[in-house]
């Protein structure tokens, strides 16, 4: 390697760590707004051939953005607006548990607290602090939820504005990124599918299953009459995203809560129906839908996941297994077309 070759590589790494830097307060939305556009693009290949046919005024480049403005507009309405509405929900039902309004027989557990281990135990304040808690942690306080919203607004306003140019240009990326692979085409190729097999699993895979098992969950808590059902449904749609433990956070001590309030069939029944029902979702479908695609290991995907959460953030849940699936496909490949050198 010559000096200009050094060279280059070394001002490819600081313009690399800058560019990080740069990126790195905004990067959850960048993140978010490619995992959309890697969902809706074959949507929006299919839309841009549609229109471009029926409308033959239109050239390519015409119908590229009318198809990716109504991608956008779509998701506006179809995610968007309703996570807003399920989050607006979350938050008063959060702050409400802070304020001591939980909605639960509290009396009736803290008599059986104190039947069963003789000891007295405030269970309206343990509720109230561990709310307040909450949302000390997740917003700040109750006077930073509004801080909170306004940094939501911004970057969901940053979201759509990277998905729309990832949407219209994405294939001119994907052919450059391709084009500076110092690899042979065939290996790029095969790499670049490995690629996108993991990531399809991880990201359609996680999300399907879990929006299934919260809503296969919250049907049971709604029918065993437990409140706030809105909030719980949301807490068990973010949890089952983390294979083998997911809802049952939520299912489990919600069943465990009727048989303390002398609601023993509806606790025997929710827990029972968990069991057989909730928990057969997590165990069939999610290793139908994510390990076959994905090529992980559930014990894998929940360390990338936990630890994607700590490094960057709620989209650390798919980054964190999709960055180890690119690993383990980077090694195969290796493995496959290397390993005899």
């Amino acid at each position: 390697m010559n000096r200009g070759q050094s060279f280059l590589l070394l001002l490819i790494g600081a313009v690399a760590l800058l560019t990080l830097f740069i990126v790195l307060p905004f990067v959850e939305y960048v993140i978010a707004a490619v995992i959309l556009a890697y969902v809706l693009y074959p949507i929006h290949d299919r839309l841009e051939g549609r229109i471009g046919s029926v409308h033959h005024r239109l050239n390519d480049g015409l119908a590229s953005m009318v198809s990716a403005v109504a991608l956008i507009l779509a998701s506006i309405v179809a995610v968007i607006v309703p996570f807003a509405y399920i989050a607006l929900v979350f938050v008063d039902d959060l702050v409400a548990i802070a304020e001591g309004e939980t909605g639960l027989d509290v009396a009736a557990i803290e008599t059986r607290i104190a039947a069963v281990t003789g000891e007295e135990v405030d269970v309206a304040t343990w509720l109230s602090t561990a709310g307040e808690v909450l949302v000390e942690t997740l917003f700040g306080g109750v006077s930073g939820i509004v801080t909170g919203a306004l940094q939501a607004s911004l970057g969901i306003a940053l979201t759509l504005f990277v998905l729309y140019y990832t949407l219209v240009e994405g294939p001119e990326f994907v052919a450059w990124l391709r084009s500076i692979i110092p690899l042979p085409s065939d290996v790029t190729d095969e790499l670049f599918e490995k690629v996108d097999s993991t990531t399809w699993g991880v990201v359609i895979g996680h999300i399907s299953v879990a929006l299934l098992q919260a809503v296969v969950a919250g049907v049971g808590l709604w029918a065993a009459g437990i409140p706030n059902v809105v909030f719980w449904t949301f807490v068990m749609a973010v949890l089952a995203l983390l294979p083998l433990i997911g809802a049952f956070l939520v299912w489990g001590p919600a069943a465990a809560y009727l048989v303390v309030v002398d609601q023993t069939t509806a606790g025997i029944l929710l827990a029972v129906y968990g069991v057989a029902v909730v928990s057969m979702v997590d165990n069939y479908a999610r290793p139908i839908v994510i390990d076959k695609q994905a090529h992980l290991n559930p014990g894998i995907i929940l360390v990338g996941v936990f630890g994607g959460i700590y490094s960057i953030g709620f989209t650390g849940l798919f980054v964190g297994p999709i960055v180890i699936g690119v690993l383990a496909a980077t090694l195969e490949t290796f493995r496959e077309d290397y390993d005899a050198i």
